[in-house]
């Protein structure tokens, strides 16, 4: 039985155009716990599961914003949102992965860990904040705003200002023997939800930090602690291409790192979106993991199957 740890992208959990209504994101779940049981049942794999958590947390943040201003209730600080999402779409995923597996006359047991994700208090993203959260914000609000609470603020492609926080590299989970723990006890486990909660250490003790842990390389180091022989990144678009968007695009298919890394060193892959997406495929073969796949997330078993997506290998 080999071990997989499957990252979902947002579009698993809340579809482009949609408000984010629970309904709406309960009926998206539904269909990416279908995938993932096939996947379980169709390849008889030990199954880890981590998500994005970025339109809840930005949903909670405006929630707090509007009830700071109209009640005078006081806002969380980010690794709280962080932690407060995680157990959201944990509930659901795991709700609806038991439903399905139950429709089809399994039980196996499924639990959600909020996870802490450790980072080094001295990663140089602490002092370059670059990840945009929250609302926008007019220029004169914003920089009140910063002046007030000492954020750090921009302007975010014509649309406004926002918020930006760091994004350091994670480290470590400081739940990771819970999670293989239960892993090997036949759980199917949802773990490092959004990259985790950011915490640091200091003089021995945990404490929460305001950042975004980017949720696929967290999810990289997650395959590494599980063991786990392959590592599948399920996004919205099938694989990564170069020369995207223009008329000479190709998209990868099989892959070697030597060649991945040469397209990431060109700049193929955008920062925002598949760039720390290829890294964490990169990471994880080379760490030792069998393969590491990019694929549309309704094309899951194809692509575990290795017909389909793009496909990291060695060499």
């Amino acid at each position: 039985m080999k071990r997989v740890v499957i990252a979902l992208g947002g579009n698993a959990i809340l579809q482009r155009g949609q408000k984010g209504t629970y309904d709406e994101q309960m009926s998206n779940v539904m269909k990416t716990a279908k995938q993932i049981v096939d996947i379980i049942l169709d390849g008889d794999y030990e199954v880890v599961i981590t998500h994005g958590n970025g339109p809840q947390v930005g949903a909670l943040l405006l929630h707090m914003d509007a009830g700071q201003q109209l009640y005078g209730i006081p806002a969380q600080p980010m690794d709280v949102a962080g932690a407060m999402t995680q157990g959201q779409i944990g509930y659901m995923i795991g709700q609806a992965i038991r439903n399905e597996l139950k429709r089809r006359g399994v039980e196996k047991p499924v639990a959600t860990i909020v996870t802490q994700t450790l980072v080094d208090k001295n990663d140089p993203a602490f002092k370059n904040p670059s990840k945009p959260v929250g609302p926008f914000y007019d220029e004169e609000t914003a920089k009140k705003l910063a002046k007030e609470k000492g954020w750090v603020v921009v302007e975010d492609s014509g649309r406004g200002w926002r918020r930006v926080v760091p994004s350091p590299d994670p480290k470590a989970h400081i739940e990771t023997p819970i999670i293989v723990d239960l892993v090997e006890k036949g759980f199917i486990v949802i773990a490092s939800g959004g990259g985790g909660v950011p915490v640091i250490e200091e003089d021995g003790e945990l404490k929460g930090v305001e950042a975004v842990i980017d949720k696929d390389l967290a999810g990289e180091r997650l395959a590494e602690e599980v063991n786990a022989e392959v590592f599948m990144i399920l996004t919205d678009v099938n694989g990564a291409a170069i020369n995207f968007g223009k008329p000479e695009e190709r998209w990868l298919e099989k892959v070697t790192i030597e060649e991945l890394r040469r397209y990431y060193d060109e700049g193929h892959f955008k920062k925002g979106s598949m760039g720390p997406k290829v890294l964490a495929a990169m990471r994880f073969v080379e760490w030792g993991g069998e393969r590491a796949i990019i694929a549309a997330l309704d094309r899951a078993v194809e692509a575990l199957k290795g017909k389909t997506g793009t496909q990291v290998v060695k060499g």
